[in-house]
This record gives structure tokens, C-alpha cells and sequence, in this order.
């Protein structure tokens, strides 16, 4: 099953908001916070084959524990930082970047990992995806 039919199989029950053309984002990707726009349409690839633990979203300047957070397994997937309208990179953690939202910053509303310099994820249930 690809990760379209398995996004529309499971679509139904899903609080999210999925338009998709061709595995793509139909509309712009925004700020859940703030609404600033964070990807335009065709940018990015819907992903679900990968699980990863994200901290809670909170401001940059806002303290949490470690293990405060949840492990998503839905994502927009990009492969070029350049395509990116409005994203910010936390310091390196593991070797890994988080991703906030360059405006409000907000996050984390995605990661990248410093070994792959093709893949930059976007959680979807962290963002609008909206017209």
C-alpha cells in the first residue's frame, strides 16, 4: 500500500486535514500558531513510514523536560532546505535539527537529521494544511 492509498484509507477517522495532489501538498502549509506560511503547495511529499519522538510544541524561550513530548508517524516530507518560506533550525541535539516556526517560534513543528541532507520533516498535525 503506498502512503497515499494508506493516508486515504485511514483519512475518516483522522482529525487532519489532507489535500493531496499526486502524494504532494495541495495547499499552503502554515503556522498552527501564528498562520505564517511555512511551505507553498507542490513542496512537499506526504511521508508516513517513519516514526520519530517530538518534544512538545512550546516557545523557544519556554522549559520542559526531556522526556516531555509524543511520537509521530505522519509527516510532510521536503528534500531541499531552499524550499522552505518560513522555517527556523534549533542548535544541533544528537544530530539532530528541529524545526520552529521562524515567526512565533513555535515548535517543534518538525527535525532533520544532519546525516541526510535530502530529508527535512514536518509533522502534520503541527501545521495547517489550508487553501
Amino acid at each position: 500500500m503506498t502512503d497515499v492509498e494508506a493516508l486515504n484509507a485511514a483519512e475518516a477517522g483522522s482529525s487532519h486535514n489532507y489535500v493531496l495532489t499526486g502524494g504532494k501538498n495541495t495547499h499552503n502549509i502554515t503556522c498552527e500558531r501564528c498562520s505564517s506560511l511555512i511551505l507553498l503547495p507542490q513542496k512537499a511529499m506526504l511521508h508516513i513510514d517513519t516514526e520519530f519522538f517530538l518534544p512538545y510544541m512550546k516557545k523557544k524561550s519556554e522549559v520542559s523536560s526531556p522526556g516531555d513530548g509524543e511520537t509521530i508517524s505522519e509527516f510532510w516530507l521536503i528534500d531541499d532546505m531552499f524550499q522552505f518560506e518560513n522555517v527556523g533550525f534549533s542548535n544541533t541535539v544528537d544530530g539532530v535539527k528541529y524545526l520552529i516556526c521562524a515567526d512565533c517560534e513555535i515548535g517543534p513543528i518538525g527535525w532533520h537529521r544532519l546525516d541526510n541532507k535530502k530529508a527535512f520533516y514536518i509533522a502534520l498535525s503541527r501545521v495547517k494544511n489550508k487553501p
